[in-house]
């Protein structure tokens, strides 16, 4: 039934000139819309609402996340632009925080001013998605 539906992403931030400035400019993600609800950036093409909230606690779990082709790349970049990846001692990174999963996938976290955890992922070129799959099948 949503298949067909663009999804939208949400986040929440208690400063939100912080949580501007950080998607804006050290993502690089194009703000376009600063409400008194929220903040809207285009993410790719898709819409990412960060909520301006009076209350939030960050979850323990992944909020966001890219897929890249080039992890190092953009952690490299990242870095440059004031990012601190993270250290999680149940997982072995390396030197740059990028774990391995199980499936070859490579991923690093980092957090955004609020302590919304976002991640990198470089995807093993043999494993896709369906959506990819779906973008393979309408070509």
């Amino acid at each position: 039934m949503l298949n067909d539906a663009e999804i939208i992403c949400f986040a929440a931030t208690r400063n939100p000139e912080a949580a501007k400035a950080f998607y804006g400019q050290t993502l690089g993600l194009t703000l376009i819309e600063d409400s008194p609800f929220a903040l809207a950036f285009d993410a790719n093409g898709t819409m990412l609402r960060i909520q301006k909230v009076q209350e939030h606690t960050p979850t323990k779990h992944t909020t966001l996340g890219w897929k890249v082709t080039n992890i190092r790349r953009y952690i490299d970049a990242l870095v440059r632009n004031g990012v601190r990846f993270e250290r999680y001692e149940r997982l072995p990174q390396d030197e740059a925080g990028i774990w391995e999963s199980p499936s070859g996938a490579l991923v690093a976290w980092f957090l955004d001013p609020d302590g919304n955890g976002l991640s990198l992922t470089e995807w093993p070129t043999l494993q896709s998605i369906a959506a990819d799959h779906a973008k393979t099948r309408a070509s």
